[in-house]
């Protein structure tokens, strides 16, 4: 009896555990950028620890400087595996002012500086978590920081702050694959 009355204690303390503290693991087993209520956290460290997948110029306009983008190599090996982009992928595209100058290499040759504009971080959601949150859909999770304050996604709505941009790339799980190289098996 005492056996089973010890037994019973364990099962009843383990469930327990689990309940209040599977939750926050789950979370942190999809991606470490995501909290257990949907919050995309900025991932500091991001150019050192991450792999370089490609850059876009863009010449004119608001969006004009260097977009560098980057994710973790365990994405880069899953996709060139499949196809696609693994649960819990991280994207970070950053967005750099750019200047142009006359190099021995050529004339107006553009280059970024240090000032960013941006940051733009989506995280694959193939699952469906977070039903319900504006910031998530489409099979991502979609968050914009400005350098003035990286503690604050401010996206509210990815269907209007972050969609819109990324409708010619619906077909291709709405990312620009095609400039990023790094994907591409050798």
């Amino acid at each position: 009896m005492k056996c089973l009355y010890k037994v019973s204690i364990g099962l009843v303390f383990s469930t327990i555990i689990s309940l209040v503290f599977y939750p926050a693991m789950a979370a942190e087993e999809f991606s470490p950028y995501v909290d257990k209520k949907g919050n995309i956290n900025f991932p500091d460290g991001f150019r050192t620890s991450m792999v370089h997948l490609g850059s876009w110029f863009v010449p004119k306009g608001d969006a004009s400087g260097f977009h560098d983008v980057y994710t973790e190599k365990k994405t880069v090996e899953a996709y060139r595996k499949t196809g696609n982009f693994p649960d819990g992928a991280t994207i970070v595209k950053e967005l750099r002012a750019s200047k142009a100058n006359n190099y021995t290499t050529g004339q107006g040759v553009s280059y970024a500086t240090n000032s960013i504009k941006q940051w733009f971080v989506m995280i694959k959601n193939a699952k469906g978590r977070f039903s319900g949150n504006p910031l998530w859909g489409d099979g991502w999770g979609w968050a914009l920081y400005k350098p003035d304050n990286k503690n604050k996604n401010i996206s509210t709505d990815y269907k209007v702050d972050c969609r819109g941009c990324h409708i010619p790339a619906k077909d291709k799980d709405w990312v620009y694959v095609e400039a990023y190289p790094t994907l591409k098996k050798k």
